[in-house]
């Protein structure tokens, strides 16, 4: 039996894949309506340069739609002057304060356009999954529900005791190990297991998590097994290839990763910089609310009362469920509200 299972929620205005390892989140993708083509990762498209930093070896392109993405300027792809116009793809997804990263496909003639759209989201999970079974309806939105709620923890329980703790900060991801109730009389040996398992559990939460770049995980005792974690970590952070690079474990006792950035962290999709639920996500479950209690009640007339920016946000997608279920669905705004809520009316 394979350790992965798949599954694909189809919402309103909003799609969710979720890959579980063992039975736990370890993959929370999100696609939603209207999101930009030319901002989606692996797309194909031209675009102007608008600036050129020749001191940092970077251009900055604008895509037409969204913040501008950086390029990598090498000198095997010739000179690149402000205005002109080239062919790139995209590599990594815009995030939070930065924009997307491009890679040089060559010279182009304008205007901007998509050559080739990126993997939607469908076409990211068949790749994942590999031919295995993809399994929908009530089951994939429990488990997105479910993978979306844990994305947004910060403090993971190890098995046979411990935990790590995941933040994140502008420069790295840092990550600590606490052994909990796992000392004792033979305090080195279960360091090395919780180190190891943490390693592993670590793995798991930034793939759920989308996340990339520096990582440091603070390892717990002292004298660490630097060869078995090492090889630890190669094992464990193997699906994030290629261009995953692993440190030693130093001598202050962290082991310290690089691992490729690539789609937009899934926090930056469900939460604002100052940590409140964005408006978007906040409408989509609200939906999702409304639809599970017109599900579960078929003659019942329900009211979603939201706060203004979640009540616009799902304004326009309504009309696909009171569609299916008539006009005992309503929306109304309420400044006094924050997020949302689901009545019988």
């Amino acid at each position: 039996m394979s350790e992965r299972a798949f599954f694909l929620d189809e919402g309103i205005g909003e799609r969710r894949a979720v890959v579980t390892l063992r039975g736990r989140p370890e993959r929370l993708l999100i696609e939603r309506e209207g999101e930009a083509e030319v901002q989606r990762l692996g797309a194909h498209l031209v675009a102007r340069v608008r600036s050129v930093e020749r001191g940092a070896g970077l251009a900055f392109l604008d895509l037409g739609e969204g913040p501008d993405a950086a390029l990598n300027l090498k000198p095997d792809e010739g000179p690149v002057r402000e205005g002109a116009w080239v062919a790139v793809e995209i590599r990594s997804e815009a995030r939070r304060g930065k924009g997307a990263l491009a890679r040089w496909l060559g010279p182009a003639e304008g205007p901007g356009r998509v050559i080739a759209p990126g993997p939607d989201l469908g076409e990211r999970l068949a790749a994942l999954a590999k031919g295995a079974p993809i399994r929908t309806s009530e089951t994939a939105r429990a488990m997105a529900d479910l993978a979306q709620s844990e994305a947004l923890e910060i403090v993971f329980p190890l098995p046979g005791g411990g935990t790590v703790t995941v933040e994140t900060t502008r420069a790295l991801t840092a990550v600590d190990v606490d052994l909990g109730g796992r000392g004792g009389e033979g305090a080195k040996r279960a360091a090395r297991a919780a180190n190891i398992a943490a390693v592993g559990e670590a793995a798991r939460v930034l793939r759920l998590k989308g996340l990339g770049g520096l990582v440091v995980i603070d390892l717990a005792g002292r004298g660490a097994d630097g060869p078995a974690l090492t090889a630890a970590a190669r094992s464990a952070f193997a699906p994030d290839n290629p261009g995953v690079a692993i440190g030693q474990v130093s001598r202050f006792g962290t082991l310290e990763l690089a691992i490729p950035r690539r789609s937009r962290p899934v926090v930056e999709q469900l939460w604002d910089a100052r940590g409140a639920p964005e408006p978007v996500a906040e409408a989509m479950a609200a939906l999702r609310a409304l639809e599970r209690e017109a599900l579960a009640d078929p003659g019942g007339r329900f009211e979603l009362s939201a706060a203004p920016a979640v009540e616009a946000a799902a304004r326009d997608l309504l009309p696909r469920l009171t569609a299916r279920f008539g006009a005992r669905l309503t929306l109304v705004s309420a400044a006094d509200r924050s997020g949302y809520l689901v009545r019988q009316v």
